[in-house]
């Protein structure tokens, strides 16, 4: 059903009355899969100590991965697909029991699809830090209480490190490439930069080289949003009742979050200046689309994410430089060699071409002279929506 696909890959609409009765129960304190959930197709990886960039420890930790067709007898065919912020391991496939939504790039892999899971092996695993079945801040610690807080400070460079045990328990010596968006084009750059000999082929798709100023001040006032709400609690809040965790903080967070994945363009052409319902909004306790809109998906994201995820998640976001400790941006640029796609959308403002534009011109070994800049009304979640145009140039990265 459509409420069940995630926001990201469709079109801004109105809310209906329908939409609206989905979510009359309250949320649950965390929207995390939890041990004992329907597994659904996850498939798990279990590693033993982990340490962190910044030195503090894990005595052990999983990763939850899908993956579609086979791997070659050579072992020369894994294609690694990486999700964005608040995404998972379901690329593909209904939405049912373990997974709350559709795969949200089904249109992209699959059989015949531009990454065409009937030559490819593809592998998409949830982040390290995640809520959908890897390590993260709701799983259970030695002591037997979730991590909650005590989870650690990660980086970017700190989950391809766990990716990169994953790609060695699956007998993957390199891939045949790296397709990555969003926070998953950072984790895509960062495998290129930091193990060239083990990426053939490399996409970043709405991604940039470094997280700027402007962006980790966008991100502040989400994090702040969930941290002070009063039911967050300092993180600890897993026992908590339905109804009485951290889900408006989380929610609002959600809704700062989709003002800057869309644009200005596809908000006022959906939404115009419509009200909800008939009743109106011009001081009669009414409400405008837009609003409801931003709520009922703010809403809807708390029964499928972890607020304490998405702090760790965003603080890894916010850690992303590619250039840090190895000469700068261009020194760290010039180490790819792989064959690479870089793809931008015009009317993206989380994270500008000018990002994607500089990427371009550091990677000695692009397939294009510059950028691949995609005209959208969709903004940053373009790259989501417009899988048409996206799958064509995958194709064209695939067949070099």
């Amino acid at each position: 059903m459509d409420w069940q696909t995630s926001e990201d890959t469709v079109p801004s609409a109105p809310v209906t009355e329908a939409d609206a009765r989905l979510l009359l129960g309250r949320p649950p304190a965390t929207g995390a899969w939890r041990d004992g959930d329907p597994v659904g197709e996850r498939r798990f990886a279990r590693f033993g100590a982990f340490t962190t960039e910044g030195g503090a420890a894990l005595p052990g930790i999983r990763l939850a991965y899908e993956t579609w067709g086979e791997l070659s007898p050579a072992r020369d065919n894994a294609v690694l697909v990486l999700h964005a912020l608040t995404g998972d391991s379901h690329v593909r496939g209904d939405a049912g029991p373990g997974h709350p939504t559709d795969g949200w790039w089904g249109d992209v892999v699959g059989p015949g699809a531009a990454i065409d899971t009937d030559r490819w092996f593809v592998v998409a695993p949830n982040m390290l830090g995640g809520c959908q079945g890897s390590t993260g801040p709701s799983s259970i610690a030695p002591d037997g209480y979730e991590w909650a807080s005590r989870f650690p400070f990660l980086t970017i460079r700190d989950q391809v490190a766990a990716q990169v045990m994953l790609a060695d328990a699956l007998g993957v010596d390199a891939w045949a490439a790296v397709v990555g968006g969003s926070m998953g084009g950072m984790h895509a750059l960062e495998w290129a930069v930091g193990h060239p000999e083990r990426v053939e082929r490399l996409a970043v798709l709405c991604s940039p080289p470094t997280t700027t100023a402007d962006q980790v001040a966008l991100n502040s006032v989400q994090l702040e949003a969930i941290s002070i709400d009063p039911r967050f609690a300092g993180g600890s809040y897993y026992d908590a009742g339905d109804g009485n965790g951290p889900h408006r903080g989380l929610a609002l967070a959600r809704r700062m979050a989709l003002l800057n994945y869309r644009t200005p363009t596809e908000l006022n052409a959906r939404f115009q200046r419509s009200w909800q319902s008939g009743k109106s909004p011009l001081g009669h306790g009414g409400r405008y689309a837009v609003e409801s809109y931003l709520d009922f998906h703010g809403n809807r994201f708390t029964r499928r994410f972890d607020a304490n995820s998405y702090i760790t998640l965003v603080e890894a976001m916010n850690s992303h430089d590619v250039g840090r400790s190895r000469g700068g941006v261009d020194d760290a640029l010039a180490r790819v060699t792989a064959r690479t796609l870089v793809l931008g959308v015009d009317s993206d403002r989380l994270f500008p071409v000018e990002g994607q534009h500089r990427i371009a011109r550091g990677i000695r070994t692009t397939i294009d002279e510059e950028t691949v800049v995609l005209a959208s009304d969709f903004g940053h979640d373009g790259f989501l929506i417009e899988t048409a145009a996206v799958g064509a140039h995958l194709r064209r990265l695939l067949d070099t």
